[in-house]
Parts: structure tokens; C-alpha cells; sequence
């Protein structure tokens, strides 16, 4: 059957159809995903805490907000480089950042967040103030950071907070929670002590006191303000970029886990690893597996024994026990996964191809070929094994989920390499931190279903290739 002639028939049967709809997907993405995310993205991003401080922890997709009644606040990051305003004052210039935000949830931020980086100055270091007012019409000042000076060794330019941005949580700093503390005995004549305010200050910034007890807020929506102003000394003095971050109770596509990492991302990132570890290690299993089986079932004698023997003694070794203590001496890598997964998935398809050889081998095509003179090697290759070609690619394509399940229960099992974010990774994360326990669906269910339907795309396409292998199978052309 020529190649045209078998994509035919595979798009004719339904299942045929749907995994070769699904793969054409799942290459598409996995195509994106490379050329949109960085090759080390699991040593550079993944793994780097300071990529995703920012971002809510363990809260679920954006999405889920059409499924509740009262919607939880949305994640807002504010950005500015260029100031939107310049005054000039006594002191110097001053540079003004106002970031508008209309808050509509009943439930107050999770987090308030603030980040100065490249600041430049030529003698004096530069005050920066940050502001919020609120819809009640109410502005509190609720934080003030002065940049530090020169050392003695020190020469201007000075430039700070270039390599290490200074990042800081409002929500815990000293500083604004007296702010807020000082805001409710001036506006409301309520006064609390730092033990009563800490780990309310969110609440207390958007929110108003309300019932019989003095430690109880109601939330205040409307439009508020967030003013970050620079008092610079000099013509010549910057702040390159402020960032201002209202933490949110809901993110991104399909959530956070609890070091705030977007899900979303890694688990697109995973379906390139996914792909590369069930192709490679399919593809060289079966290779080695046919070619074996080729040639213990063509030359008989004291190879077709070597050959038999050594599948049953591979066949039989605990792959598990093994690849546990290779690991433990060698390191978690995604290499030895798939180097254990090669060496040990051939005997099976041996065994098979070299039943199929033997009873080839004695038909008259193969006999004339040799009364012609055709090498042994011709014959194998050029002539038997086009004939199982097509059981074998079925055996290449039920490999591949084989090696991608694989791979995910061992990561797991906490055996897959940490370098590189996969599906088991994130799946073995969230049950060892307890996620299952408490409810982080999105932490959990989404990977599965990711493997599962990989798993599902190689197997309809396999479903697909039998009536091609078996020609009893196929349907009448219509």
C-alpha cells in the first residue's frame, strides 16, 4: 500500500481521523511552545522563585470566577518606566506614577507589592513615596523608602537596585502597617495595636470598619488610585521602572501552585518533553527491537539462541530497582529515564518480529530472492522487513504513551529529573505538598488530563493503523 493510499485510509476510520486531529494539535503546540519559551526554561524560570514572587500562591484559574457567585478580586500588575508626570519642587524634580484601579470584589487583595528598579542618582539618593486613595475620597500614605546613600569609596554616578530590584511586601512591611494603624485612629478614631492589624492590613486599606467588633472591615469597592511618587535631587536622576502588584485570588488559565508558578506554563512546557521522551524512546526501542527480531528469526543457528537468551535475561530484570539505584549513584536526568526505558523495552518486540520472520522466511519470494544470490542483509532489509513495516509502525505508535506513562510514574514516584518541568513533576508536587488534600484541583487534574489525552491521541492513531496492518479490516470504498 503506498503512503498515500494508507493516510487514507487511516482519515476514513473514525478513530483514525480523531488522533490524527489531535496530533496535528498537540505538534502544533508543542512547535509554539518551542519557539516561545526558552530551551532552559525549567533552570531559568521553572526553578528560579524570583520568576514568579509576584503571582498569588496556590489560587485557582481566572476562569472559575463565571462559576461563583461573588467573583474573587482579579490579579493586577501595575508597570511604569516613563513617569507620567514631572513637578518641579524646592528640593527637585519630582516624578509621579498613577495607577488607576477600579476594584469591584467583596473580598480584599491577597497581597500588596511594590518594585524599584534602576535608580539613578547623581550626589543626593532620591525619596520615594507611595500612595493610595481610596473611593471614599481618603488618601493615606503607606509607605516611604529613602535609597541609600554612598559609601566612602564610592564615586557618582551612583546607581541602585540595577542587578537585585528592591521588592517589597506591603501587606507584612513595618512600615505601612503602622500606616494603617495611624489611618484608623485618624479617619475612624479606632485605634488597634500592630498584633490586631497584622496580616489585616489589605482588608483595613479596602475596606471600611463595620459591626460591633472593632477588628471587623467591610470591603469598600470602587475606583482607587495608587500614586508612587519619586522626589529626585537632580535634573539627571531616574527611577527606571515601578511596578505595584494587587495580589489577586484568582490567576492566569489554570492557576498557581504554592511557590505562585503559573500552572498554565508549565504544563504547555511539558508537552514538548512529553512528545520528545514517547518519540525517542519509542522510536529507538523499536528499532533495536525489530532489528533483532529480524535477524534471530532470518539467520537461526547460534544467533537466532544469543539473541532469544538475551531478551529473556533483559526481559526479566526488575526495571523499577534498577532505575532507582542508577539515579541514586548517577542524578535524576530525563537521559537516564529514557536510556532505561530503550534498554529495557525491546525483548517484547523481539520475541514478536522473530515469530513473523520464521514463518516469512520459508515462503517462495524470500527463497527466489536468495537462489538469485541476494545477500542476507538485502534480504532482511530490502525484503522482509517491508512486509511487517506496518505492524511495526503500530508497535512504534503503542510504544509511545507506553514511555510518556512511564516516565510520568516515575516522576511521581520524585525520580524524574527536577531541571526540567513535566507533567508527573507537577502532579508529584502537588500530592507531596498536600494539595490533594485541600482542594487544588487545578493543581492536580490538569496535568492528568494531560497525559491522558497524549496517551489517547497515540492510541486512536494506533486504532487508525489496523485496518492499513490488517487488511480484513478495511472498510469498502464507497
Amino acid at each position: 500500500m503506498s503512503m498515500a493510499s494508507a493516510l487514507r485510509e487511516l482519515l476514513r476510520s473514525g478513530p483514525g481521523f480523531g488522533g490524527a486531529g489531535l496530533m496535528c494539535l498537540l505538534i502544533l503546540v508543542a512547535l509554539y511552545v518551542l519557539l516561545a519559551f526558552p530551551l532552559d526554561f525549567g533552570e531559568s524560570q521553572w526553578s528560579n522563585p524570583v520568576v514568579w514572587v509576584d503571582n498569588p500562591k496556590a489560587v485557582p484559574p481566572t476562569w472559575t470566577n463565571a462559576l461563583r457567585r461573588e467573583a474573587l478580586p482579579l490579579h493586577r500588575v501595575f508597570e511604569g518606566t516613563e513617569p507620567h508626570t514631572v513637578q518641579m519642587a524646592r528640593s527637585g524634580p519630582v516624578h509621579s506614577w498613577r495607577f488607576p484601579l477600579t476594584y469591584a470584589s467583596s473580598h480584599p487583595p491577597t497581597f500588596l507589592a511594590v518594585t524599584l528598579a534602576d535608580v539613578k542618582y547623581a550626589e543626593r539618593p532620591p525619596l520615594v513615596l507611595i500612595s493610595l486613595k481610596r473611593p471614599d475620597g481618603k488618601q493615606l500614605r503607606i509607605y516611604r523608602h529613602a535609597v541609600r546613600g554612598p559609601r566612602e569609596d564610592e564615586s557618582g554616578p551612583f546607581q541602585r537596585y540595577a542587578q537585585t530590584p528592591l521588592r517589597v511586601q506591603l501587606s507584612t512591611d513595618e512600615a505601612t502597617v503602622t500606616a494603617a494603624q495611624n489611618f484608623l485612629a485618624d479617619e475612624f478614631d479606632l485605634r488597634l495595636n500592630g498584633a490586631q492589624i497584622g496580616g489585616r492590613v489589605d482588608r483595613i486599606l479596602f475596606g471600611v470598619p463595620a459591626g460591633d467588633s472593632d477588628e471587623a472591615f467591610a470591603p469598600l469597592t470602587g475606583d482607587y488610585e495608587i500614586i508612587v511618587q519619586a522626589a529626585l535631587r537632580a535634573e539627571g536622576d531616574s527611577v527606571g521602572k515601578v511596578r505595584f502588584v494587587v495580589g489577586g485570588a484568582v490567576f492566569g488559565l489554570m492557576g498557581t501552585d504554592s511557590l505562585g508558578r503559573d500552572l498554565a506554563r508549565g504544563l504547555l512546557f511539558g508537552l514538548p518533553v512529553a512528545l520528545f521522551i514517547g518519540v525517542i524512546a519509542a522510536f529507538m526501542s523499536t528499532a533495536i527491537g525489530t532489528t533483532l527480531g529480524i535477524a534471530s528469526g532470518y539467520l537461526g543457528g547460534r544467533a537466532d539462541i544469543t539473541i532469544q537468551r538475551i531478551s529473556d535475561i533483559v526481559a526479566n530484570v526488575p526495571v523499577l530497582p534498577l532505575l532507582i539505584f542508577m539515579l541514586f549513584i548517577i542524578g535524576p536526568s530525563l537521559w537516564i529515564i529514557i536510556f532505561i526505558l530503550v534498554a529495557f523495552g525491546w525483548p517484547g518486540l523481539t520475541i514478536q518480529i522473530r515469530s513473523m520472520v520464521l514463518h516469512m522466511r520459508t515462503n517462495q519470494l524470500i527463497e527466489a530472492i536468495q537462489s538469485l544470490g541476494a545477500s542476507r542483509r538485502r534480504v532482511m532489509f530490502r525484503h522482509i522487513l517491508p512486509q511487517i513495516t506496518p505492524y511495526v509502525l503500530a508497535q512504534l505508535i503503542f510504544a509511545a504513551p507506553s514511555a510518556i506513562l512511564a516516565e510520568a510514574g516515575l516522576s511521581f514516584l520524585g525520580l524524574g529529573d527536577p531541571s526540567i518541568p513535566t507533567w508527573g513533576q507537577i502532579l508529584e508536587t502537588g500530592f507531596r505538598t498536600g494539595g490533594i488534600y485541600v482542594g487544588y484541583w487545578w493543581w492536580i487534574v490538569p496535568p492528568g488530563l494531560c497525559i491522558v489525552l497524549t496517551a489517547l491521541t497515540f492510541m486512536l492513531l494506533a486504532l487508525g493503523i489496523e485496518p492499513i496492518v490488517n487488511p480484513r479490516l478495511r472498510q469498502p470504498a464507497s
